[in-house]
């Protein structure tokens, strides 16, 4: 097959590529520049998509002998990430914008562009597996379950399933990717994983989107409605937070409050105890289905609402309108705007973006 490999300077896309070119396939490597201020180099294993990461994606890429190219797409990725995030977070919601790359970017512009090439798939570093069966390919858990990254790869549909190559999924550890890399004469092989948004990556996404959006003072109100506390920009406060609320009325019962929910139109922030953190029922109407769609309208399953959070056993039903999941225990904390990934055992189902939540706990309670 002629595959292009995605490097984006790391250990795993580098080790992709090379398995790419030893499974005896016609292996292009390729960059993809995300910023048009690319100026800044890495600190320590914050941010990603930098100059230095380009130069390690060629180094890797010289090493094994490929051609390599960087491609620009910043606009893509300003329009169709960077943008989706500030818009979530400006309505009130909690964006994924890894999901949000990898729907938009990585299996939708750049697959686009290596089909219309004549390559016949996309190559990346990501843990997870690809299995064949009678309906179709499938999108399975890595069986490294710490270094899984299905959850993100719950977006890719069936036609992107069928020109994807993950050759690391079955893969038992990081580790022995590293030492291979190693054995292989690769720089980047002890280089640190990248964590925080790549697009902030010093860390701050409150200062970040306060500059993009602005800061408006407004109230912190309680499940009744009762003010306790004012805050500096709704947008800096997402479901579950505890920390910089900074209430001027403490609790009648003095346990700590969370944040509940966060209403952009009138500028409030609720707040309550973290009991009414529980959720026993989610839905949403932007869906999608990584291969074969489920042949019954309901069926049971498990939700998972982060990328490293706990599977929860469920039952799903897909209606005109969307998805709803009732999970059997109550979720903690889940926001409007993240993304529900439903499985089947090791397989992933389907995802979509919680738009309702319901609560375990009346608000008179």
């Amino acid at each position: 097959m002629r595959i292009l490999a995605a490097m984006s300077g790391g250990v795993d896309s580098a080790v992709a590529a090379a398995r790419a070119v030893d499974a005896g396939h016609d292996v292009v490597g390729v960059h993809l520049a995300l910023s048009r201020a690319g100026g800044t180099l890495r600190t320590g294993s914050r941010g990603c998509c930098t100059i230095e990461d380009a130069l390690d994606a060629r180094r890797a890429a010289d090493l094994l002998g490929i051609p390599f190219y960087v491609w620009d797409f910043s606009e893509r990725f300003r329009d169709d990430v960077i943008a989706d995030f500030v818009s979530e977070y400006q309505a009130g919601r909690t964006p994924n914008p890894c999901m949000r790359c990898n729907e938009k970017i990585k299996f939708a512009a750049l697959l686009e562009r290596a089909l219309e090439l004549g390559f016949d798939a996309v190559c990346t570093g990501h843990y997870a597996n690809l299995v064949s069966t009678e309906t179709g390919l499938e999108l399975h858990r890595a069986a490294d379950d710490a270094k899984d990254q299905s959850y993100v790869l719950g977006v890719l549909t069936a036609e992107q399933l069928a020109h994807t190559y993950f050759p690391l999924g079955s893969t038992p550890s990081k580790a022995l990717v590293r030492a291979e890399a190693a054995e292989r004469g690769l720089s980047v092989a002890q280089k640190p994983d990248s964590h925080d948004i790549c697009f902030i990556p010093d860390g701050d996404t409150r200062g970040w989107l306060a500059e993009k959006v602005g800061s408006e003072t407004g109230d912190i109100v309680d499940r009744s409605g009762a003010v306790v506390g004012t805050h500096e920009g709704a947008h800096s406060f997402t479901v579950g937070q505890r920390r910089g609320l900074k209430l001027g009325v403490p609790a009648s019962d003095g346990k700590p409050r969370f944040v509940l929910e966060v209403r952009p139109v009138s500028n409030t922030v609720v707040v309550g105890p973290k009991e009414a953190l529980a959720v026993r029922e989610i839905s949403g109407t932007r869906f999608s289905w990584a291969g074969a769609a489920p042949t019954a309208d309901e069926f049971a399953c498990e939700v998972q609402i982060r990328a490293h959070a706990e599977p929860v056993p469920a039952s799903a039903t897909v209606t005109a309108d969307g998805v709803v999941v009732v999970p059997e225990v109550s979720l903690d904390g889940v926001a409007t705007g993240q993304t529900a990934v439903l499985y089947v055992g090791t397989r992933v189902l389907g995802q979509f973006t919680i738009d309702r939540t319901v609560s375990a706990v009346p608000v008179d309670a």
